[in-house]
């Protein structure tokens, strides 16, 4: 089953705020709704940011309500250097149970569940086999408290896995991450005048490319491909050979044993060397990433081809670092962007869909929308021009069809005692053209974004357009449902 309506959650972080930039640019994909308890750090044209944590009541009124098909989940915690190990707990442990309870449930919408994890779940010790693959499990227990973290996230991912069979569950386990514009403690180390090491010690170190990691979360979204993948970069590299590549000298100053009491002196002087690090920077980790390039996904870079970009950018960032204020999230200049007349964007205009301007008029014309006092006069032309055939069907506007509503044709006389909705004339006419031009070319998201700007009428008038027209199911159940909602609160 294709994608279409995506829920990122964790959006205001770095993984989370880049896949939706990347799923923007998808045609295929209908909304992208992207949910945090904080605001997102990058600017988004499509998607729609809802400020709710992990509380699993709330997320799932955002999954039904939007009707979500696809939760990718990005928000696992797997360096101990950015937050405490409490905070770091409580996101990845219960955190993710309360969404994988947000997508349960019988009448739950959700048929494919995507989860980042961490190459972290293999560990790192001095008998680990030269490459991990997706079969094996961990063969020592967990040393600190992210490792730990992870195997119960992942756990709770694979207990939602038997008991949700009609769900499409993918764990993408992610080596060490490099690049440009990521935040690692991996990169904190490297960018140090000299590259740390255990005396003694030249561990083996397998990289990913921030931009293979986005492409990877954007490739399984587009697939069904249930199970584990590992996503890590071909080849390894010693760190004696990655100091090389970045033209740092390689210095041995960490002591083989009390290695954490050091690292933990070394944190007050600036240096953050993350307890999960330390069995690396011994034992390094290889992960087999044959699976995932069997199901078509190709890597950009190589582990040595990750390592020279970011010794290019080491280099050159210091001399082309720019003073431009970062990106703050503001709402209200959000919506300004997003639906004033007054903005103008050639991007809408390339992508094929309506103008703002159009927007706008389409939300004037159909909130001005009013069907006739007299249910036998003709329906004129809802731009203002005069009564004529409707393009849909052929018939004049004056012409009486039967009411599909009664069965009765009409002609025929309906007492004054039968009642009937209110909402429909006694005598039904064919449902006026599209209120503006390329109405039948506009997205479901951006018709369903003006739908709360409608009355009862307008909105009847709009659904029997749709059905008779391009008939959307998406549409149509939104139409259904604000109409429901408009009844409810009459009562």
């Amino acid at each position: 089953m294709p994608s279409k309506r995506v829920l990122i959650t964790g959006l205001s972080t770095y993984w989370g705020g880049r896949l939706a930039l990347a799923l923007e640019r998808d045609p295929s994909i209908e909304a992208i709704v992207g949910v945090d308890n904080e605001e997102p750090s990058v600017e988004f044209e499509r998607t729609e940011y809802v400020k709710v944590g992990a509380q699993h009541a709330l997320l799932r009124r955002v999954v039904e309500a939007a009707e979500i098909d696809t939760v990718v989940d990005t928000r696992l915690v797997v360096d101990s250097s950015t937050t405490s190990s409490r905070k770091a707990h409580e996101n990845n442990v219960i955190g993710t149970m309360n969404i994988l309870a947000a997508c349960s449930g019988r009448s739950c919408c959700v048929r494919k569940f995507i989860f980042k994890s961490s190459t972290h779940f293999y560990g790192s010790e001095q008998d680990d086999p030269a490459f991990f693959d997706e079969t094996m499990g961990r063969p020592h227990a967990p040393r600190t408290p992210i490792e730990r973290d992870i195997l119960e996230a992942e756990s709770s991912v694979a207990e939602f896995a038997d008991k949700n069979p009609g769900v499409t569950v993918t764990i993408l386990r992610v080596a060490n991450v490099l690049g440009p514009a990521v935040r690692t403690s991996h990169i904190d180390l490297f960018s140090l005048p000299a590259v740390p090491v255990i005396l003694g010690f030249d561990p083996r170190f397998q990289f990913v490319h921030e931009d293979d990691v986005v492409h990877g979360l954007e490739h399984v979204v587009q697939r069904q491909l249930p199970g584990v993948f590992n996503l890590a970069a071909d080849g390894v590299l010693t760190l004696s050979e990655v100091a090389g590549l970045l033209g740092k000298p390689y210095a041995p100053i960490l002591p083989p044993w009390g290695t954490g009491l050091v690292a933990g002196l070394a944190g007050r002087l600036g240096v953050k060397i993350p307890a999960e690090m330390l069995n690396q920077l011994r034992f390094g980790r290889g992960v087999d990433n044959r699976r995932l390039k069997a199901c078509g996904f190709e890597y950009g870079y190589t582990s040595r081809e990750a390592v020279l970009k970011l010794g290019e950018h080491l280099r050159l960032h210091p001399l082309l670092r720019s003073n431009a204020e970062p990106y703050r999230y503001e709402r209200e200049v959000e919506e300004f962007l997003r639906w004033s007349p007054n903005v103008r964007s050639s991007r809408l205009e390339d992508s094929g869909g309506l103008t703002r301007e159009q927007l706008v008029a389409l939300q004037r014309l159909l909130s001005a929308y009013d069907p006739p006092a007299d249910p036998g006069a003709a329906i004129g032309d809802a731009r203002g021009g005069e009564a004529g055939p409707d393009e849909g069907d052929g018939k004049s506007a004056g012409e009486a069809v039967p009411d599909e509503g009664d069965g009765k044709s009409a002609g025929e006389a309906v007492p004054e005692t039968e009642a009937r909705p209110s909402s429909r004339p006694l005598v039904e006419v064919p449902p006026p053209s599209p209120p503006v031009d390329h109405y039948d070319d506009l997205g479901s998201e951006e018709i369903i974004s003006l739908l709360g700007s409608l009355d009862g009428e307008g909105l009847t008038a709009l659904r029997e357009h749709e059905r008779e027209h391009r008939g959307r199911e998406a549409v149509i159940g939104a139409i259904d449902s604000v109409l429901d909602r408009q009844a409810a609160a009459r009562r």
